[in-house]
């Protein structure tokens, strides 16, 4: 047999080098913030090549989406012609299974591409090694999910990522900015010099013309946490309402009634949205979201709570039978002693935005309680056409289910012509 040399058909760029040595010396938590267009899944694709020969085990790449992971890895071509997945050389495979994207070697160790949104796909498994690709796309309960299989088998963790504005890949860096376990590259086009000052100037140009600003430049090439994702629906009134001093300590008020509106999930993430109303005011007090629980748990987190409740809103899903119960959601909460359950309208999704846009100009936010419902809301942006360059439908990630809760308290929210009131100047409280 020919001898092969493993990272095959790669050789690691210099700033690509610090990786590979740190897995090689039991570093366990690596966080690498990159430009775009710096063959970090090329690098990280090729780590896990190389550590599944060398310890026999469990190794997941995990994307976002399928597509993206089927794109990327499975089906991927570099501008050389060569497949992602030939760094896997046919010598060492003893099967690949094209559908659930997984190949087995021949010392019986497993890759396999998987993607955030089934995450629970992989229930009972027992990976040693998992690079999180685009880790800012993904769902964080997906690290969430995987973190204590990691922890308890003493094994390792890369997060790859390029900045997509202020959230959970954010929150992740700054705590391990401050972590002594953790290690933290970030490199800029500058750091890197993989692209040419002139292909930068015409990217830079072109991105200017397109959006009158070169902050997703910055974003894209020299890691900048500070741009809005683009295509986001609610970002800018978002920021404005911080400029107006509406995201603040927000107390609940016993004198009024705690209204809840829900996003359902069960192989998915549940978000419960809590607010008040007083005279034009929408108070949005608290969030909760978790995910891959039963209703009892989200009853019990409700009832833990000090509230005293009005009216529960639910979606239209909340009325389709379980299988095992053959009850739906309403039932099963009229049965916990939630009597005032209303199911929300179903509307076209331009519908659902503008009321968004329109009930913001008249919400205030509890700084602490509601921080991850406003990432998500910020977050909350339209699909790329990659192809066509032109924006689609509202991209379903990690943030749609924040995002599909405040929809519902925007609708259904009776104090307001929703399409009078567009455009409102958003005013502090006197």
């Amino acid at each position: 047999m020919t001898e092969l040399t493993i990272p095959y058909h790669f050789t690691p760029r210099s700033y690509q080098e610090p990786i590979f040595e740190a897995i090689d010396n039991w570093v366990k938590r690596i966080i690498m913030v990159r430009h775009r267009r710096a063959w970090k899944d090329k690098a990280c694709f090729n780590i896990i090549v190389k550590k599944a020969m060398e310890n026999i085990w469990i190794y997941y790449y995990v994307f976002p989406t399928y597509s993206q992971g089927k794109k990327a890895a499975w089906d991927g071509i570099d501008k050389d012609g060569w497949r992602t997945i030939n760094h896997i050389p046919q010598e060492i495979i003893k099967r690949k299974n094209d559908t659930e994207m997984k190949v087995e070697l021949i010392n019986w160790s497993i890759i396999q591409i998987i993607w955030s949104d089934n995450v629970d796909s992989i229930v009972w498994t027992n990976p040693i090694g998992i690079v999180f690709s685009e880790y800012s796309l993904q769902s964080p309960a997906v690290w969430d999910f995987l973190r204590p299989i990691l922890a308890e088998n003493g094994w390792w963790a890369i997060f790859n990522f390029t900045p997509r504005w202020d959230n959970h890949a954010k929150e992740l860096l700054d705590m391990a900015k401050e972590n002594p376990d953790w290690m933290v590259s970030i490199q800029t086009v500058d750091d890197t010099k993989a692209i040419t000052p002139e292909v930068l100037e015409s990217e830079r140009r072109e991105i200017i013309q397109k959006n009158g600003t070169d902050a997703i430049f910055q974003q894209e090439y020299y890691c900048s946490f500070d741009a809005w994702i683009n295509g986001s629906y609610y970002a800018e009134i978002l920021t404005e309402l911080e400029k107006a001093w509406r995201i603040t300590t927000l107390p609940y008020d016993p004198a009024l009634d705690v209204f809840t509106v829900w996003d359902l999930g069960i192989n998915d993430s549940t978000a419960i949205t809590f607010w008040q109303r007083f005279w034009k005011e929408i108070r949005v007090i608290d969030y909760y979201e978790m995910n891959w629980e039963w209703l009892s748990h989200y009853v019990s987190i409700l009832k833990e709570k000090p509230y005293r409740y009005g009216t529960m809103r639910l979606p239209h899903d909340a009325q389709a039978r379980s299988l095992q119960t053959w009850k739906t959601v309403e039932e099963k909460l009229y049965e916990y002693g939630f009597n005032d359950i209303q199911i929300v309208p179903k509307l076209s999704v331009l519908d659902w935005i503008n009321s968004v846009r329109a009930v913001l100009q008249y919400c205030w936010f509890d700084k602490e309680k509601t921080e991850r419902l406003r990432k998500c809301l910020k977050n909350y942006h339209k699909e790329l056409d990659e192809k066509r360059q032109t924006f689609k439908w509202p991209e379903h990630d990690w943030s749609s289910h924040g995002a599909d809760s405040f929809r519902y308290l925007a609708v259904v929210n009776e104090l307001y012509d929703w399409t009078s009131q567009k455009g409102k100047i958003i005013e502090s409280r006197s």
